[in-house]
């Protein structure tokens, strides 16, 4: 299948109606319906502002956070119509992608005993 990457970038101390803004966007992933969204923990990382955000032992809410989605155009369409409408300000990369799954599906969600 073709479509997109679209990667969000974000602090963990970012929110959106009270929520932290990367749960959000794995919660509006599926509310949409989409594949999935899987959020990434950094180090540290500088921002749009030349200001170096990290995550310090006893301080996590300037930690960067990625959230990272594959989806196709029509999604990829909706999911950024819904933050125009959310007025959301956030920074993302698009990469057109092929993306699909390999392999049966054995439930790998769910843990097995």
């Amino acid at each position: 299948m073709n479509g997109y990457q679209v990667t969000f970038f974000t602090q963990q101390d970012r929110r959106h109606h009270g929520k932290p803004l990367a749960d959000w966007l794995v919660h509006l992933a599926g509310e949409l319906g989409l594949r999935g969204a899987t959020v990434i923990p950094a180090c540290e990382g500088i921002g749009h502002h030349h200001r170096i955000h990290s995550a310090h032992f006893f301080e996590l809410a300037d930690q960067p956070l990625s959230v990272v989605m594959a989806v196709t155009s029509e999604e990829a369409d909706r999911l950024f119509e819904r933050l125009r409408a959310e007025s959301v300000h956030l920074f993302y990369v698009k990469m057109a992608v092929e993306f699909g799954v390999v392999g049966n599906d054995d439930g790998d969600d769910v843990k097995k005993s």
